[in-house]
């Protein structure tokens, strides 16, 4: 891995260079998206034991969900700060919002 990383690191930066850096949305929408996940994100906990609560096994299932909940909240915290903290930062084209990478919605109650 050592020999191939500063190749993949050029490669990473040259096609990062290349891309345009179109606007997939306004930064009002980016700035309030941001903001709702840093104030709602504790959401994440009780949505997650509830989701837990109706697996095969309750009593694991509500353990596990308030562990996936407290680790979806600091993760809605992290990146609606940075969305908030970088909102007039167009995203690259094509490229509508952080969370669709992390195969979850935009808001906590979605």
């Amino acid at each position: 891995m050592r020999r191939h990383g500063p190749w993949l690191l050029v490669l990473a930066v040259t096609w990062g260079g290349a891309a345009p850096a179109a606007q997939a949305q306004d930064p009002i929408h980016k700035a309030g998206r941001g903001l709702v996940n840093v104030l709602t994100c504790w959401i994440e906990i009780p949505k997650q034991m509830d989701q837990g609560r109706r697996e095969e096994n309750p009593v694991t299932g509500l353990g596990m969900g308030a562990v996936r909940g407290v680790g979806l909240t600091v993760l809605r915290l992290g990146v609606g700060a940075y969305e908030t903290v970088t909102f007039p930062l167009a995203y690259p084209s094509g490229f509508a919002s952080p969370y669709e990478g992390m195969a979850m919605p935009d808001y906590a109650w979605e």
